[in-house]
């Protein structure tokens, strides 16, 4: 998340956590607010269709004819939200597989103090307001306590190192987003998100499920990629490579539920053609975007390793459609090994400690400091349009070309204000570093930060091989869909966000939108101006 490691940083992250921490049970509160999508669009979810048997006019009773329904018009469960997390371990558990194609099984482990537990997988959606939609349950299973975990002292690695409890099957799943509900029979529930990836993606908007950043967050086992058992204060014993081989803290899918869920609802109930895939599945397949009409790389985005960059923008580049619906996308430069239960299992980050990184001096191109940083600096704002600049702030969100279509339907004008939606990390468009024309500034919205003043930007930028590029320029983009929250983010500013979303969506289902929507460059009339203002006055930096 942050580009640097000072006190006030680590104040915030915890301060972070602590809001965060209501996500679960906001989240269905949530629901209705963000039942209504603002704009035209097809009413049925074409993210999968099922085949049900109907009632045919044959004159034979027993005749029948098949009927595609789509997944959305299936019945929701609007139960599927967690009421009780239970102790810290009374129930948790992580899958053996992130990702897996329809049909594939995945095995789960599964640890809790109570005698007895159930599975219930949900997939993620609309489903006329539901939100989701019940595929399976496991029946009743004998619960026990499992090993403790262990930790390479080295890279302060955590791992579970569990016996698997069972297989779930995933016949008949649709691709999609899927949140496993473990629920303990002495009350205690967690969820295990599981991905099921697309086969293939032509044709269609690509939403990714960012593993790789919920896994540099997991504080499970007492470590992550930010700090060690003593917490904020405890930096310097972080870890240095996280592992997939472990539940998640929190209620399991924290993250997920915060950047990524609304986003589902929104483009299934607009009825887009949909595909599914993780930062792992990226960065593995070559061509696993190759014809898509885009990629959506939702509120946080931030750990990136090499192929998956390359992947992503040799899609630009053949004119796939990028949104980046955050801030501080792409930051952290990571590499990928494998664990005991299979492939791309373990997060590498070394960070600051960089030198230390066993690739350093031997291929520096894979070292994992920031993309931005030595010893092979390759900052992220040639792909991302804009660069992640610090946090933490508050600030208004700033319209500046109100005639951009993006924003068609919201009736802004130039100087509109939207109250807290510009935080907790920011991007500015940044000339002094790699960046696309012609780029469009949208939004230019002042702040203050550590004492410093500057800006966020949100802008759109079009590329030569045919795609658009959008950059939210905010981590509060998608958090804002449900409109009011702590930070004074008001309905009124989550109609805004759903709407320019919608537009974004719809526009680059469409395919390369460079012809149909060029950005028309005003870098050069902004008050803009190269290097990092927060940077420069800290010399800790």
């Amino acid at each position: 998340m942050t580009r640097h490691n000072l006190p006030p940083e680590r104040a915030f992250l915890a301060t972070r956590r602590a809001f965060l921490g209501l996500g679960a049970v906001a989240v269905a509160a949530g629901a209705a607010a963000a039942a209504k999508i603002l704009g035209s669009g097809k009413p049925a979810a074409a993210a999968g269709h099922r085949v049900v048997s109907r009632p045919g006019g044959q004159p034979a009773a027993s005749a029948r004819r098949q009927v595609a329904v789509p997944e959305s018009a299936l019945p929701g469960d609007r139960h599927w939200y967690i009421r009780n997390l239970g102790s810290a371990h009374e129930i948790e558990g992580y899958t053996g597989r992130a990702s897996v194609l329809p049909g594939e099984p995945v095995p789960l482990y599964v640890s809790t103090t109570s005698s007895g537990y159930r599975v219930v997988a949900f997939r993620m959606g609309w489903y006329r307001g539901d939100l989701a939609r019940r595929v399976w349950e496991s029946g009743p299973l004998r619960g026990h306590r499992q090993r403790r975990p262990t930790r390479v002292a080295d890279t302060n690695t955590v791992s579970a190192g569990w016996e698997p409890s069972l297989t779930v099957p995933t016949d008949d799943w649709p691709a999609g987003s899927y949140l496993l509900r473990l629920d303990a029979d002495s009350g205690a529930q967690r969820y295990v998100p599981l991905t099921v990836r697309s086969a293939d993606t032509a044709g269609k908007v690509v939403i990714k499920n960012s593993v790789a950043t919920w896994q540099a967050y997991n504080t499970w086992g007492g470590y992550d990629l930010y700090n060690g058992p003593g917490g904020i204060d405890d930096y310097d014993n972080r870890a240095l490579a996280v592992s997939l081989d472990r539940p998640a803290n929190d209620n399991g899918a924290l993250l997920f539920l915060v950047y990524e869920r609304k986003v589902i609802e929104l483009a299934e109930r607009m009825g887009l053609p949909l595909a599914y895939v993780t930062s792992m599945d990226i960065a593995a397949h070559r061509h696993l975007l190759a014809g898509a009409s885009a990629l959506l790389s939702l509120g946080h985005d931030e750990y990136w390793c090499p192929p998956e960059r390359a992947h992503v923008t040799a899609a630009r580049d053949a004119g796939v459609n990028l949104a980046f619906l955050g801030a501080n996308a792409m930051f952290r430069r990571t590499r990928l090994a494998p664990t005991r239960l299979g492939r791309d299992r373990l997060v590498i980050c070394y960070k600051t400690s960089y030198l230390e990184d066993p690739m350093y001096g031997k291929d520096n191109a894979l070292v994992t400091s920031d993309w931005r940083e030595p010893p092979d600096p390759d900052p992220e704002s040639s792909l991302t349009g804009t660069l992640y600049e610090s946090n933490p702030t508050t600030a208004d969100f700033v319209v500046v070309t109100p005639d951009a279509w993006l924003f068609r339907g919201t009736g802004v004008r130039k100087g509109s204000r939207f109250r807290g939606l510009v935080g907790d990390e920011y991007d500015r468009v940044n000339p002094g570093d790699p960046v696309e024309r012609p780029i469009q500034i949208l939004s230019h919205s002042p702040l203050t930060c550590r004492g410093i003043r500057s800006f966020s930007d949100s802008a759109y930028y079009t590329h030569r091989g045919g795609a658009g590029v959008f950059n939210a320029g905010t981590m509060r983009w998608v958090e804002s869909f449900g409109g009011r929250n702590n930070f004074g983010i008001t309905a009124e500013c989550g109609r805004f966000t759903r709407r320019v979303t919608a537009n974004v969506l719809r526009a680059f289902a469409d395919g390369p939108a460079a012809a149909s929507y060029p950005a028309h460059d005003n870098l050069d009339a902004m008050d803009e101006w190269p290097g990092d203002p927060i940077a420069a006055q800290h010399d800790l930096w």
